[in-house]
């Protein structure tokens, strides 16, 4: 056994560490070698699920825009090439592409792995692993992180013959425009479809082969975006080529995108659709340059948010009813999974609106992925798996949680919309929002912060379960049936709406979230949780 402990780098199902120097108090831990032993831990367990030799594998490599990006990139291929691996290294990519790397004939990687840290700091990367599945889950990544500590389990992958080193120095840097090929497709086809015209595969060609030449297309079905003027925000991500790749050769104006380059320093925003100051600042393009309108991504794309005609977020709840609204009149009675902190003017909007089931499940993108998986396999059919982060997988694109086929189902129907003297915002018009949605984080000190989340559940179960709890504030208290994370609890009377305390997946914090109908209900709530939490050693509720 080395002497390795890398089990502080897993996070869920993707691995993240410091990468940089330059925050006090973040120590490097994600290192150059880190990264390579790492890649022999996933090279042993693609061998484990696949049968195959390394000499018999393709393995796929991409990054984001992150400073380290480029460094961490190399140490995974060059600890691949010795052993065989016909190893691809893609450069700038976004993390869905890295996974349609092995779904495009032209790669057909066994593997893929993405080099990002998602909307992190600048100093900090990580790695997203990919099978021809889908991408790993936590156990997958336990497993990798047991191979890379251990030597003898290194020493068990066959070494590669000589042509091994000349395979590493093969480019895989046009798999972003094979992608971006496949998206403008995807345009050309929904728009025609959605517009009730033939679906011409050939004119979709066409388009695609004047865009990937440079060459104007000169008809409407190879221009299907001609009128339609959009804003990108890519944050300095690697999200850029949305803008300059997919709509731009189909006729849209980007002219008014913003953060197209990619900057590991992210100098203007956080790339995250989830920053308040990200989206006020694509908001604020958006009607500054009277777009129909915007898209914002985060780093490595795999998250996306909108901003409509009016400059109005579609984002948290927006989001998750604009995904599903977009497939509600193909999959009526579909069911949608969502994570835990979902509103209930959602859950009203998807099946009372659309017409459609709603899971409230789990935080977490593999969560709610996974689950949406399960019930298919079940028989039960799950057409949209989606985060309010932005995390959206649909089950016609592999449940891939990719920004960017988010965006492109959006993107065709404004350009239907246009052609009818609409925007986007009338998609989602019957969506309610509450009046106050707030999100609190309780740190927690004790040691054990499991068991000290456990204690503050226990205590919030035995309050909302009292009927005289909350009278004096003149509401009445319910615990939501079924829930499958925290407790959540209804709140009705005085005010109405709901609160859902939960354990952090990853750090020892417990978030509150919060809505309420009425202005004034949520700081009610924070008072009242207050004096219920008071006695829990180690919870900190100072901010409530």
């Amino acid at each position: 056994m080395s002497n390795y402990d890398f089990k502080k780098l897993q996070n869920g199902s993707d691995i993240r560490g410091v990468a940089l120097d330059g925050i006090p108090g973040e120590a490097v831990n994600l290192t150059p070698t880190a990264v390579e032993r790492l890649a022999k831990g996933f090279l042993y367990w693609l061998t484990q699920q696949t049968g195959k030799a390394p000499s018999q594998m393709t393995v796929t490599v991409g990054r984001d825009s992150r400073l380290s990006g480029e460094a961490l990139t190399t140490a995974f291929c060059d600890a691949l090439s010795p052993f065989g691996v016909r190893v691809l290294n893609c450069g700038l990519a976004s993390t869905p592409a890295m996974f349609m790397s092995t779904v495009f004939d032209e790669f057909r990687a066994d593997g893929a792995v993405m080099v990002t840290a998602s909307h992190l700091p600048w100093n900090r990367n990580g790695l997203k692993f990919f099978s021809t599945s889908g991408g790993l889950n936590k156990g997958d990544i336990t497993d990798i992180i047991v191979f890379a500590e251990s030597d003898q389990i290194l020493g068990m992958i066959p070494a590669g013959t000589g042509s091994a080193q000349a395979s590493q120095t093969q480019a895989g840097t046009d798999l972003m425009a094979i992608y971006s090929a496949h998206l403008r497709d995807l345009i050309c086809r929904g728009v025609a479809k959605a517009a009730g015209t033939k679906d011409d595969p050939a004119a979709a060609s066409s388009a695609n082969a004047a865009a990937e030449t440079g060459t104007a297309a000169g008809s409407a079905n190879l221009r299907p975006l001609e009128g339609l003027k959009i804003c990108v925000d890519a944050g300095n991500g690697a999200g850029g080529f949305y803008a300059k790749q997919v709509l731009a050769p189909l006729g849209a104006d980007v002219s008014a995108s913003q953060f197209l380059e990619p900057d590991g320093t992210f100098p203007n925003h956080a790339p995250n659709p989830e920053n308040r100051d990200a989206m006020k600042s694509i908001s604020a393009a958006v009607t500054d340059s009277r777009c129909d309108l915007g898209i914002i991504f985060d780093t490595d794309v795999d998250r996306s948010s909108a901003v409509d005609e009016e400059g109005r977020e579609i984002s948290r709840n927006g989001i998750v009813a604009m995904a599903a609204a977009l497939i509600a009149d193909e999959h009526p009675g579909t069911t949608v999974v969502t994570d835990s902190v979902t509103s209930d003017e959602l859950h009203t909007y998807l099946e009372d609106s659309l017409g459609l089931k709603h899971l409230r499940f789990r935080r977490g993108y593999r969560n709610v992925i996974n689950k949406a998986i399960e019930l298919n396999n079940e028989g039960t059919d799950a057409q949209l798996a989606i985060e309010t982060s932005g995390h959206a997988a649909y089950r016609d694109n592999y449940f891939l949680d990719d920004g960017a086929f988010l965006a492109t189902r959006i993107v065709i129907r404004a350009a239907v919309l246009k052609k009818k003297g609409l925007g986007i915002s009338s998609v989602i018009a019957a969506l309610s929002e509450p009046a106050e949605s707030e999100e609190v984080r309780l740190p927690i000190s004790a040691e054990d912060f499991s068991a000290c989340a456990d204690s503050a559940l226990e205590a919030v179960g035995h309050w909302a379960s009292d009927p005289a709890s909350a009278r004096d504030a003149g509401l009445s208290l319910e615990i939501v049936q079924p829930n499958y994370e925290g407790i959540r609890v209804a709140y009705r009377g005085a005010y109405s709406g709901w609160f859902l305390l939960r354990k952090s997946l990853h750090d020892p914090i417990m978030p509150l979230n919060i809505e309420s109908a009425q202005t004034g209900g949520c700081s009610l709530i924070r008072r009242l949780l207050s004096g219920c939490l008071a006695d829990i050693d180690g919870l900190d509720t100072s901010g409530l």
